[in-house]
């Protein structure tokens, strides 16, 4: 995402979640503990324009996605979201339905590494946005659930059926997005829909150790690895090849590569300047 910003000012304040920045580490928490997170109208647009900041702002190196209380996310409120789109129209059910799929969207396009933390539930439109995350890191408590198909939707919501296969395979993800049947932590990590399954109640830790290590890292590198994840999945070999050639070529230009020579030269760490 382009670095250059119009007139309007960063946002001071988040209504609808919270976000805390820690020295390139940034931590967003789905704040509505009673409603285990269920996502409302304007925690979808507050996810939506605070990705596009952060991205834009280049300050952020890495990303810790969480939710407070006894759960990660339970999806769309029932009561504000299912209810009310009983009322609208196509043209308004298509706005929503886009605006769904631009917070996905803004995850997997994202300029650095974004974490889910996830304890307790990750359902419907909270399961996606854990899927949608470079990596999900999970007590064995959670549980995940693709749960569309049970309210009458398509099991393809938010890109799901485009990055479930992905990660999963297309047997796996066929099951779930199907069936809507909860995914608990131990099987989902055997089918990898978990990158790390942790100590009960150290999700949250572990993520944040984990954003801190990149944050430290090469963020150049890493951001540049994520886009080729998302921009190869579905380019022919020769395009990847060409695509990898033109990149590896833009960062051998770049600090960090000198910097690593310089380091190694000199048997110390390298200073990585994420440039």
């Amino acid at each position: 995402m382009s670095p250059f910003t119009s007139s309007a000012p960063r946002t001071p304040e988040w209504r609808h979640l919270r976000l805390a920045i820690d020295d390139g580490v940034a931590t967003v928490t789905l704040a509505r503990p009673a409603k285990l997170n269920a996502l409302t109208f304007g925690a979808y647009a507050d996810l939506r324009d605070m990705l596009a900041e952060l991205s834009r702002e280049r300050a952020v190196r890495a990303l810790v996605l969480s939710g407070e209380g006894r759960g990660f996310c339970s999806g769309g409120d029932v009561d504000d979201i299912i209810g009310a789109t009983l009322a609208m129209d196509t043209a308004q059910l298509l706005d929503f339905n886009r605006m769904t799929g631009q917070v996905v969207r803004a995850l997997r396009e994202a300029p650095f590494p974004v974490i889910a933390a996830v304890h307790g539930v990750a359902a419907g439109a909270g399961a996606v946005l854990a899927l949608a995350a470079d990596f999900r890191i999970a007590d064995p408590s959670a549980r995940f659930a693709f749960l569309f198909t049970k309210v009458g939707l398509s099991g393809g919501d938010m890109g799901a059926a485009y990055l479930l296969p992905r990660v999963v395979g297309l047997g796996h993800a066929t099951r779930l997005l199907m069936l809507g049947e909860p995914v608990r932590a131990p099987e989902a990590e055997r089918i990898g829909l978990i990158s790390e399954l942790t100590e009960e109640g150290r999700a949250d830790e572990r993520a944040a150790a984990l954003a801190r290590r990149l944050a430290d890292g090469p963020a150049l590198a890493y951001a540049q690895t994520k886009a080729l994840l998302t921009a190869e999945l579905d380019m022919p070999l020769a395009a990847a090849v060409e695509l990898d050639a033109a990149t590896q070529a833009l960062l051998m230009n770049g600090e960090d590569y000198a910097e690593f020579h310089a380091a190694f030269t000199e048997k110390r760490p390298p200073k990585w300047q994420g440039r």
